[in-house]
């Protein structure tokens, strides 16, 4: 028998002992777990996007498939390196970082993976950077409301500049294109193709290093934000070293996987493109994609690429070009935002629904189900490196249906 005195403040202390262990346990479960996520949505983002950088280049046959997708994924791997800004902008420019916590940013996640899987399943190069912000914003808003999004920062960084870039971008490919078309107009036609071909090469690499150095980022700022939501970074700290490499490793071995659903769209749908076509919307879209990052602004890659196409297309006398096909694309960029939005609020809501790691654990188990269905759905029309280059079905307006093969 002890003394009540003794015994009762010592139990005190080893149930506090107790919870303060289990709660450490639980915190850094959350956060591997966050951080595994942010990962797994880095390496999609890779495989959505490769489309931007090497789809002309394969259109063309400037390179093979293959070896433009393990070009593009080295380049995304070294861009990663180059800039901070935008992985900054992500961090702190909008959502209200006091607020945020471990559970609305695994949330956020699960909401742009589904829908970037989804999208890649239907062949829609929509946005990754709009699918991961408004996942993350959609939680925000179940968890904490209006406030707790700084609708300035998101105006001013993504929604402004995602109307802008495909514009800018088509203009600026077609300046480039026409430029192009004159300064060689007195070289024979097999001379400059071949000419064109071996440009894109350089061009093609320019597009995948300025892709690493904006998309690869958004997933350094998210998990540098997860970080700082569970105390083990200040709210002003730089992104770590081991998070850099990290993120630009996961990006990198999504490139290589090749996306060739999306790469299909982009190089074979839109329009025909030539070789210089293919060069000059790749340079115009480097153009814009690094300016975006030297600014800090998270701008949509797939925007400017497909602006880019569409330009170069446009810009050429009697090319043809799947206009419907354009507005199908533009419609998926509107819904993209409210869409992963709605995902990451409802993820949000049902994981805290559950409630604790264990609700987190759940809804992985719910994600990791859809995305296995998905894949499942996509073995029964596989577009692989071997067939990336066939027409689409639907024969291009003003073109010989003779021109275009059966998909």
């Amino acid at each position: 028998m002890c003394d009540k005195s003794v015994c009762i403040p010592v139990l005190f202390v080893h149930i506090r002992e107790i919870s303060w262990y289990d709660w450490t346990v639980h915190n850094v479960l959350l956060l591997l777990i966050v951080i595994v996520v942010a990962l797994a949505f880095d390496f999609t983002n890779g495989f959505h996007d490769t489309a931007n950088a090497v789809a002309p280049t394969i259109a063309t046959g400037a390179l093979k498939p293959r070896t433009a997708v393990v070009l593009s994924s080295v380049l995304n791997l070294v861009g990663a390196f180059l800039s901070l800004k935008v992985a900054a902008t992500i961090a702190s420019a909008l959502v209200a970082q006091n607020l945020v916590t471990l559970p609305v940013i695994f949330a956020g996640l699960i909401g742009a993976i589904c829908w970037n899987v989804t999208t890649w399943y239907f062949a829609i190069p929509s946005s990754s950077s709009h699918a991961l912000i408004g996942g993350v914003i959609g939680a925000m808003l179940v968890l904490a409301g209006g406030h707790s999004v700084l609708w300035s920062g998101l105006v001013s960084k993504v929604i402004i500049p995602s109307g802008l870039a495909p514009l800018i971008a088509l203009v600026a490919a077609g300046v480039a294109v026409i430029a192009a078309r004159r300064l060689t107009k007195k070289v024979d036609a097999e001379t400059s193709s071949m000419g064109f071909r071996v440009g894109q090469i350089g061009s093609s690499s320019l597009l995948s290093l300025a892709h690493g150095t904006n998309d690869a980022q958004k997933t350094m700022g998210v998990v540098t934000l997860a970080l700082i939501a569970n105390g083990t970074l200040r709210a002003d700290a730089s992104t770590p070293w081991w998070v850099v490499v990290s993120c630009a490793v996961a990006i990198g071995l999504g490139t290589l996987i090749g996306g060739w659903r999306i790469i299909r769209t982009m190089g074979k749908g839109f329009t025909t493109l030539t070789p210089q076509q293919g060069f000059a919307a790749q340079i115009a879209s480097s153009a814009v994609i690094l300016t975006s990052s030297h600014m800090g602004i998270p701008l949509s890659t797939t925007h400017v690429a497909t602006g880019s196409i569409v330009g170069v297309g446009a810009a050429t006398p009697q090319q043809p070009v799947r206009w419907k096909l354009v507005g199908n694309v533009a419609m998926a960029w509107i819904i993209t935002l409210p869409c992963a939005g709605f995902a990451g609020a409802t993820a949000y809501f049902l994981s805290h629904a559950i409630g604790g790691t264990f609700g987190v654990l759940v809804l992985a188990l719910v994600a990791a189900t859809y995305l296995g269905i998905i894949f499942k759905l996509s073995r029964r029309s596989v577009v692989n490196a071997s067939n990336v280059n066939d027409a689409l079905g639907e024969p291009l307006e003003g073109a010989p249906r003779e021109s275009v093969l059966a998909a």
